[in-house]
């Protein structure tokens, strides 16, 4: 029994000791940390801040590259030292515009990184992911490119570094031109052109200055797909070329999709030069790779960045604005470098919005006056409208053709699996009696498969070709409510009906033209029906629009969304169905495979419009720094539609009035932003000053994150000079001020006024004042609660010039919640 005993006792010890091992090794999978050091990076090495006195940057001198050399030093010699051997991989050295590195490690050794002495931050990598025709015209830019010498000439001198999927260096959007030589300087550049898989030494042809890849984060989190997870700048996305030709393609370009031409492209700055950073992968997307590519693109001499990538979700476990994400960014402004970004897909629900911080802009979405109507004619003379980009039926309505519902079509004896995919959803054509469906229009119905992302558009043309369908209808189910149709090009005729009242029209007619027998089986098909052409567009109705997926507002500073004294989003502009350059590849997307062009909508679409935008800024006005641009486009922006309307926004079923958290100062007006009369500006210092004032900072936390002493604070985190002015808890009364500096030729005089928000009263001191060219103007805003709402309130600042400048300062506020006894 003893023995018995001791084996007993022996096995359930060697149980356990599996147990405690097998919990080891799934507790200690690998993952990317990113670390934050003490010490200066090379750019802001003794004190050094290029991007508030107009210097660039000079990384490539001697001392530079020595400073680079010992701090990537340091970084290996305290890996060494601090990490056991072999339990960890260092992916990048931050060298530049942070002083850091990411590292491939385990939580455990992770955890003794934190207690190293010189490790500020350490933090875990949250990946990285993604978030045309007509808007030229929409946003009167050839007005614009008028003043900028025209379009020949518009953004010529500005670099734009675009951190995205890479380029697709053969498409005409990128082209060079031998007749049409770039003139302008950009010595201030300094780019390299990295080769790979379909990616050649002549692809940096100009137009493209320089294109790099990151892939270290990217290898470390995941095994790549080789056949489209390219180690080069090579776009198999097309993500990263969509957005590049949005802000800087060639003027000119000619969309053609499946034989038809839908009109000419242009970038918003067209002779703009691109730089390229590639650092997401069909495959798997690290921030490791994007803040690498941050730092080098800033080291280039890039004067724009543009970030339609990112985090999909908040910090856990930090404030907003002290992730190592948003400090990168803060120390690439602070380098002289406009930072643009993608505001978030989140939407419209509130606090969705994915950009937090004042350093950086953040950019929401709207749709233009354009819509690609579909149609589709029923045998009883009713039509029906809908989405798709395809040519009409043979005949263009001239000719109707038999009218099939997929179920009625479904082989009886088929011995495939009858589920939605294959009885009404035309997944697949082995499923469908050939003889009933050959020249019909097949009806197919939103299902199981579509609602769970499994079933495709792609797969219904396949079946539509194999069994020689004349065309295609989706119709919603009302099972699963009206669904979202985006304007898709369609190799074959075809229409999505996203209205489940529109599709019961045509269930209704199908229902009465057809006979069935005793069984339920059509014996006789008499419905008839012909596809409109969708590919013409229409230009009608109200414009712009916030979109439904745009995230929203307020913004926050932590997890439990706590709200911010800073208005987000910053500004609005054409993001909804945007046509722009493609990657024949597609690797994310098999609908828009072999395609040039795709026609898009997202935050990732509105963001290089305005890096676009802020070129041709920058060109016309090149001493400004990134805050004066960011205020331009601000305060010019419009907050009425083409109409004169209040802009209004798509909520889940509805539209209703927006309101500043929905399109931030207004839709963008490069007109007016060229020449704003007055800029409000802030600087690297004012930025550490506001981080410092916000309620229950931790001076030790800004110190970790930004490497910066809180040795002022500002009175108020509202006291930033922004903008625009947002207040999170207003109790009694607030005096704030903002400074505003004179960037036009000639003296003018303002006279200010207020449309303050309910419940408040607001005074303005000077309430007119006179103002020389470069000179500067202190206004002193005080905030007076006279009723106290429940929810945030909104008005709006207006300074109004004696030469025609009109500067609007955006006012948001939120009653302090009395405390309960």
């Amino acid at each position: 029994m003893g023995r018995g005993f001791d084996m007993m006792a022996s096995l359930q010890f060697m149980l356990l000791l599996f147990y405690v091992n097998f919990a080891a090794c799934i507790a200690e999978e690998r993952a990317i940390y990113l670390v934050l050091m003490e010490g200066d990076p090379v750019a802001f090495h003794r004190g050094s801040s290029p991007g508030e006195n107009g210097r660039r940057l000079e990384l490539n001198s001697e001392v530079s590259e020595a400073h680079a050399k010992h701090l990537v030093d340091s970084h290996d010699q305290l890996l060494q030292k601090t990490l056991e051997s072999g339990s960890y991989n260092k992916l990048y050295s931050f060298k530049h515009i942070v002083n850091g590195f990411a590292v491939h490690t385990t939580p455990s050794q992770a955890r003794r990184l934190k207690d190293a002495s010189g490790v500020r931050l350490v933090e875990r990598d949250r990946g990285a992911k993604l978030m045309t025709t007509y808007t030229p015209q929409f946003l009167d830019l050839p007005e614009v490119w008028t003043q900028e010498g025209g379009e020949k000439s518009a953004g010529e001198g500005i670099v734009i570094g675009f951190v995205d999927t890479g380029i697709n260096p053969c498409h005409p959007s990128f082209a060079y031109d031998p007749m049409k030589l770039f003139t302008s300087n950009i010595s201030h550049f300094s780019g390299a052109c990295e080769t790979g898989p379909q990616f050649p030494a002549c692809s940096c042809n100009g137009k493209i200055v320089s294109a790099r890849f990151f892939s270290a984060g990217a290898q470390a989190a995941a095994t790549l797909n080789t056949s489209v997870d390219f180690l080069s700048p090579f776009d198999a996305v097309g993500h990263g070329s969509h957005v590049a030709s949005t802000a800087a393609g060639n003027t000119g370009v000619s969309v053609l999709v499946n034989g038809f031409l839908y009109g000419r492209a242009s970038g918003m700055a067209p002779r703009a030069q691109i730089a390229v950073y590639k650092a997401v992968y069909p495959t798997v997307g690290t921030l490791a790779d994007v803040v690498s590519a941050i730092d080098q693109a800033t080291k280039d001499g890039v004067d724009i960045i543009t970030l339609s990538v990112g985090p999909d979700e908040p910090p856990e476990d930090k404030f907003t604005f002290l992730n190592v994400f948003d400090i990168v960014m803060l120390s690439a402004q602070r380098a002289g470098v406009f930072v643009v970004q993608a505001a978030g897909n989140h939407g419209p629900g509130p606090s969705t919005v994915l950009s937090y911080s004042p350093w950086a802009v953040g950019v929401a979405a709207s749709g233009t006056d354009r819509t690609y109507p579909g149609s589709l004619l029923l045998g009883n003379g009713q039509k029906v409208g809908g989405v798709g980009l395809s040519g009409p039926t043979l005949g263009d309505g001239l000719f109707l053709y038999k009218l099939v519902l997929a179920k009625d079509a479904i082989k009886i004896n088929g011995t495939f699996p009858r589920t939605p995919q294959y009885i009404e959803e035309c997944q697949f054509p082995e499923a469908l009696d050939r003889n009933v469906v050959l020249g019909s229009v097949i009806i197919c119905t939103f299902s199981d498969g579509f609602y769970n992302g499994i079933s495709t558009l792609t797969a219904i043309m396949d079946t539509a070709r194999t069994l020689g369908i004349m065309g295609f209808i989706l119709v919603a189910n009302p099972t699963y409510g009206d669904f979202i149709a985006e304007p898709i090009p369609f190799a074959v005729p075809g229409i999505m009906i996203p209205s489940v009242a529109d599709a019961k029209v045509i269930s209704q007619y199908y229902e009465q033209q057809i006979e069935r027998d005793g069984r339920g089986f059509v014996t006789k098909f008499g419905a008839r029906a012909a596809i409109g052409d969708g590919r013409v567009s229409s230009f009608k109705g109200q414009a712009p629009i916030v979109s439904r997926f745009s995230a929203r507002g307020p913004d926050f500073i932590d997890k439990d969304k706590n709200p911010a004294d800073i208005l987000k989003p910053d500004i609005l502009a054409p993001g909804h169905q945007v046509w722009a350059a493609w990657s024949p590849i597609s690797a994310l997307e098999p609908t828009l495979e072999g395609y040039d062009f795709a026609l898009l909508s997202g935050t990732s679409m509105a963001t290089p419009h305005i890096a676009g935008i802020a070129a041709l800024i920058k060109q016309y006005n090149p001493l400004w720094t990134p805050s004066m641009i960011a205020s331009a486009i601000s305060t010019t922006a419009n907050k009425y539609d083409i109409n004169g309307e209040h802009i209004m926004a798509e909520g889940s079923d509805n539209l209703y009035p927006s309101t500043p958290f929905d399109f931030g100062a207004g839709h963008v007006n490069p007109t007016r932003a060229l020449d704003p009369g007055l800029v409000l500006s802030s600087g690297y210092d004012d930025y550490i000053s506001f981080l410092c004032s916000l309620p229950n900072m931790d001076p030790a936390l800004v110190k970790n994150s930004t490497g910066e002493l809180c040795n002022h604070s500002l009175s108020h985190p509202a006291d930033l000079n922004l903008p625009s002015v947002t207040i999170s808890s207003l109790a009694g009364a607030q005096l704030l001020r903002r400074t505003v500096k004179n960037v036009g030729l000639k003296p003018e005089t303002y006279l200010c006024s207020v449309m303050p928000p309910n419940g408040t009263l607001v005074n303005l001191n000077p309430p007119w004042f006179t103002i020389a060219p470069q000179g500067t103007q202190d206004l002193d805003i005080q905030i007076n609660v006279t009723k106290a709402m429940n929810n945030w309130s909104f008005g709006e600042i207006v300074l109004t010039g004696s030469l025609n400048h009109i500067v609007r300062i955006t006012l948001s506020v939120l009653f302090q919640c009395p405390h309960k006894n």
